[in-house]
């Protein structure tokens, strides 16, 4: 029932309706049938969406459970996205000012007039998309946006860049940036930030004839002011930035890691192509393996301890002395909840970068829980090559 009235609802004040998630085979995939019954129309096999499913499941050489092809029922009437990364496909359906049932079984009044006044009828949309966001975003870009780019015009120009930053703090961000942006906000530029861990967003907006110049005006400042803090546009991620420097270079890179158990080498290689400049690494957690695989002197461990300043020095020399990489990263440190010291907290990571110059090593300090300090020392510890490659 929530579902039901919660379409209802949105359908009385909307134009366009999106709904994720409901369409698969199991019990609480509710979404598909319910909308169907609010809007009065019955559900039919859609015949190439069936045969969709059967070969997904062919050509995995799996046998089709019969739940799933209740994947292929579609209200009449309804457009069918195609889902290439799984077995629920989208579903579109164009809907007459009116033409859904309300709580006590009827129709609206048609056009909805008394809700708004100033409307006239119109036609509405409502999509069903899967919930899955590996399934979900690549619909919405493939298929969504060029339907809604037919059906519902953009009648005041947008444009729209996101800036992304590395190293530096939502606060920081915004007072470097605040001031020398203010006369654009007055002319209409909108500013909005999104913080991840170690990471900051800038969005930059405007409409209208003159929102090509103030967006690029705006940039153009947020760069300058953010200088190298600035890692690339929209959906850039900092790996694939510096896998893109290292192919541009014809230069190769190897990892060293402890703390992060492998975090820096997973990032990386889930950027396509990484190959041609990943070589490898070593994930040396214990003392052992750090003497065995990296050279790390036992005396060196001894005085200092596995974090520290000379270990992560000698892990990244070793890395690149053993593959003849051009960069290695190394990374140590203490994840907790235990293992601090007053010397060294719970948080403390050495990253060192050693190359043909020289190695240098950084001291960071990261006292979240373990998921969070893994995640931002292979964002640091990426970032430091970037910066480095760079110059």
């Amino acid at each position: 029932e929530a579902i039901r009235q919660s379409v209802r609802e949105a359908l009385t004040r909307a134009d366009l309706i999106i709904t994720t998630g409901g369409l698969g085979p199991t019990s609480d995939d509710l979404t598909r049938e319910l909308i169907a019954g609010l809007l009065g129309k019955k559900l039919h096999e859609d015949a190439t969406t069936a045969e969709v499913i059967k070969k997904y499941f062919q050509k995995r050489n799996r046998p089709l459970p019969p739940g799933n092809l209740v994947q292929a029922l579609v209200p009449e009437g309804t457009l069918v996205l195609a889902n290439p990364n799984g077995t629920a496909p989208g579903l579109a359906v164009e809907i007459e000012e009116g033409g859904w049932k309300m709580e006590d079984g009827k129709r609206p009044p048609s056009p909805f007039s008394t809700i708004h006044p100033q409307s006239s009828p119109s036609k509405k949309w409502l999509i069903m998309l899967p919930g899955p966001p590996r399934e979900l975003r690549p619909m919405f870009t493939d298929a969504v946006v060029p339907l809604l780019q037919r059906v519902v015009p953009v009648e005041n120009k947008f444009v729209s860049r996101t800036l992304r930053t590395v190293g530096i703090g939502e606060s920081a961000v915004q007072e470097k940036i605040a001031g020398p942006l203010a006369a654009l906000l007055q002319s209409g530029l909108e500013l909005g930030y999104c913080a991840h861990m170690g990471q900051v967003d800038v969005r930059l907006s405007a409409h209208g004839d003159t929102a090509d110049r103030l967006v690029q005006l705006g940039a153009e400042i947020v760069r300058t002011q953010l200088g190298p803090a600035v890692f690339g546009e929209g959906d850039d991620e900092l790996e694939a930035v510096v896998i893109r420097q290292l192919t541009e270079r014809k230069q190769t890179l190897a990892v060293a890691e402890s703390c992060t158990g492998g975090g820096v080498a997973d990032r990386l290689t889930n950027v396509p192509g990484a190959s041609a400049v990943f070589l490898g690494g070593f994930i040396t957690y214990s003392n052992a393996l750090k003497e065995k695989f990296l050279g790390v002197q036992t005396k060196t461990l001894a005085e200092h301890g596995a974090v520290s300043e000379p270990v992560a020095r000698e892990m990244a020399e070793g890395a690149r002395r053993a593959t003849a990489a051009d960069y290695a990263i190394a990374v140590t440190g203490i994840a907790g909840p235990a293992g601090g010291t007053v010397e060294k907290p719970v948080g403390t990571v050495f990253i060192a970068l050693a190359t043909a110059a020289g190695t240098e090593v950084w001291k960071m300090f990261n006292p979240w829980d373990r998921v969070t300090f893994k995640e931002a020392t292979t964002r640091q510890a990426i970032n430091q090559l970037r910066l480095r490659l760079l110059g």
